[in-house]
C-alpha cells in the first residue's frame, strides 16, 4: 500500500519546503509521526497569490469539465481509502475502521458538488419592458480560504474545497497543526488527478493567528470559511469585515438529547451511542446535555449502563474497537476537570470518571453522571469527550425550555413517539440541525450548520453550493 504521508507546503501544485518545522504525534502512542512544514504568513500569501492566479483558467472551465475533475478527485479517494484512513488514524486517534468511514462521508461531498456544479441555474425574470429582457445568473465568488479543525480531518476540508472548487472559486486552507498529514494527502490526490496548479494550496502551520490574518484580510480572498470555536470565530469575522468579505461559520455547539416519557427507551439508548461516543465525544454535534425526562430516568440509566460496559476502548489499530484517545492532554484535563467539577456539586459518578492509565494518557473511560443541574460547567460547556452528563425535567415544556437555554443552536436530538409531540417539538428547538429517533445526522445532501453562535451558513447540500456563488442581475435592453 502506498505511502501518502507528505510534510512540506502545497502551493501552485508544487511542494514548498519551510526551513522552520513541527511535530505531529500519534494520540494513542505519542510517536512522533512527522515534522511538517511550519508555514509563516509570507507562505500563506504565496498561497494566496498562487489562487490568484489560477482563477481565471478555473473560472473559465465549464461546470461538466470541473465537474469530471471532481468525480476523479472522488473516485482517487476511494482508492486510497485504507491509505487514507491509517493516516488518519495516526495522527487523529479515531478507530481505522472510523477513519476509513470518514474518508468515504469526506468524498461523498466531492461527488454531491461534481454533481451540482451541472445543477447550478439561474432565473429568466418576467419582462419589466418590451425593450428589456433580465436573467440572474450565478458566479463563483472568487478566490476562497478555510481554517479547519483536527476532529475531522479529511471531511471538515472537502464540504469546504468542493463545494467551492465546483463553482468555480480557488482554495486555499489552514488544515489544524494536529493533523495536517490527512489534508496534505488529498491534495497530493488532487493534483494526480488533475486539478490544475493553483487550485488548491494547503498551508500548514501551528501560528494560527497571523495564517488567519492573511487568509481573513487579503483583498484577493473574497469568501472565507471556518470550523471551530465560536470565540476565534468571532475574531475571524471581526477580521472579515475590514473586506467586506463573504463568510460561513460553523462554531460551537451545545447540543441537547432531550429523552421524553413516550420514547422508544432502548432505540434512545442505541441512538445516544450513536451520537455521543463518536469519535470519543469529540464532535461539534455531539449530544452534550443529556435532558431524561423525570419519569423514565431509571429505565434510560438501567438500559444505558451496560451499553457503556460494553464499550471497547483502544488504539485505533486494535479490531472492533468503539473509541480511542482523546487528541491531547489538553482535551483530556478538560474533560477531567469538568467531571470532577459535577461530582464535587453533588452529581453522582454512576461508571467510569477516570483515565485509562493502562492503555494510555489520552484514554478517557466511558462515564456516566447523573443528578447534573444547568448551572454546572459540565451543562455550560462543550465536553468534547465520552461522558454522558444526565439533568432531569417534569414536564415537556420543562425540557424544551432547558434545551433552549443556550447561546448555542448547532444540533440537537429527541426521541418521542407521539406525532403531535414531534410537531411541537421540531418546530420549538433553537437549532441549525435536529434529530428525531436518531442520532446519526450528517451527509453531504443535508444542510449542516447553526443557529445563534453557532454559526452562519451552511455545509453540504444544494445550499452549501451558494455558499460560494454571487447572484448577478443581468440586463439588456435595445430590443424595440
Amino acid at each position: 500500500m502506498r505511502s501518502l504521508t507528505k510534510t512540506n507546503a502545497f502551493i501552485d501544485g508544487h511542494w514548498v519546503p519551510v526551513e522552520e518545522r513541527f511535530e505531529v504525534t500519534n494520540p494513542a502512542t505519542g510517536e512522533v509521526l512527522a515534522e511538517v512544514a511550519n508555514s509563516d504568513a509570507a507562505v500563506a500569501e504565496r498561497a494566496v497569490e498562487a489562487a490568484h492566479n489560477a482563477l481565471p483558467g478555473w473560472r473559465k472551465k465549464t461546470a461538466r469539465e470541473r465537474a469530471e475533475l471532481l468525480k476523479r478527485w472522488f473516485d482517487s479517494m476511494l482508492a486510497n481509502k485504507q491509505a487514507l484512513a491509517e493516516l488518519m488514524s495516526a495522527e487523529q486517534g479515531k478507530p481505522i475502521a472510523e477513519a476509513a468511514a470518514e474518508i468515504e462521508y469526506g468524498a461523498s461531498f466531492v461527488d454531491w458538488f461534481a454533481a451540482e456544479a451541472e445543477r447550478s441555474y439561474g432565473d429568466v425574470l418576467p419582462l419589466q419592458s418590451p425593450d428589456k429582457r433580465v436573467w440572474i445568473t450565478k458566479q463563483g465568488v472568487g478566490v476562497c480560504a478555510a481554517i479547519t479543525p483536527w476532529n475531522f480531518p479529511n471531511a471538515m476540508i472537502t464540504r469546504k474545497v468542493a463545494p467551492a472548487l465546483a463553482a468555480g472559486c480557488t482554495m486555499v486552507v489552514k488544515p489544524p497543526q494536529l493533523t495536517p498529514l490527512s489534508a496534505l494527502a488529498i491534495a497530493q490526490l488532487a493534483s494526480e488527478v488533475g486539478i490544475p496548479d493553483g487550485v488548491l494550496n494547503i498551508v500548514p502551520s501551528t501560528d494560527a493567528k497571523s495564517i488567519g490574518k492573511v487568509l481573513t484580510e487579503h483583498p484577493s480572498v473574497r469568501k472565507f470559511s471556518f470550523t471551530g470555536s465560536t470565540e476565534v470565530g468571532k475574531t475571524l469575522m471581526q477580521q472579515c469585515a475590514s473586506t467586506m468579505k463573504k463568510v460561513s461559520f460553523e462554531l460551537g455547539g451545545n447540543a441537547p438529547f432531550i429523552v421524553f416519557d413516550d420514547a422508544n427507551i432502548e432505540l434512545a439508548v442505541e441512538q445516544l451511542l450513536i451520537c455521543k461516543f463518536r469519535n470519543a465525544g469529540q464532535t461539534c454535534i455531539s449530544a452534550n446535555r443529556i435532558l431524561v425526562q423525570e419519569s423514565v430516568l431509571d429505565k434510560f440509566v438501567e438500559q444505558l449502563k451496560p451499553a457503556l460496559s460494553n464499550l471497547k476502548v483502544a488504539a485505533g489499530t486494535a479490531e472492533e474497537v468503539d473509541y480511542g484517545p482523546l487528541i491531547d492532554q489538553g482535551a483530556v484535563d478538560k474533560v477531567k476537570r469538568l467531571v470532577d467539577d459535577a461530582v464535587e456539586q453533588g452529581a453522582e459518578c454512576l461508571q467510569g470518571g477516570k483515565v485509562l492509565d493502562e492503555l494510555g494518557k489520552l484514554f478517557y473511560a466511558p462515564t456516566l453522571l447523573t443528578g447534573i443541574s444547568s448551572t454546572m460547567d459540565i451543562a455550560q460547556e462543550e465536553i468534547f469527550g465520552p461522558v454522558v452528563a444526565i439533568q432531569t425535567f417534569d414536564t415537556e415544556e420543562e425540557g424544551v425550555r432547558k434545551a433552549n437555554a443556550t447561546p448555542y443552536g448547532l444540533a440537537g436530538y429527541f426521541c418521542a413517539e407521539d406525532y403531535r409531540r414531534i410537531e411541537r417539538v421540531s418546530n420549538a428547538l433553537e437549532c441549525g440541525m435536529l434529530g428525531i429517533n436518531a442520532g446519526a445526522i450528517s451527509h453531504a445532501y443535508n444542510a449542516f450548520g447553526g443557529v445563534k453562535e453557532s454559526g452562519i451558513g451552511r455545509e453540504g447540500s444544494r445550499y452549501g453550493l451558494a455558499e460560494y456563488q454571487e447572484t448577478k442581475n443581468l440586463t439588456l435592453g435595445g430590443f424595440a
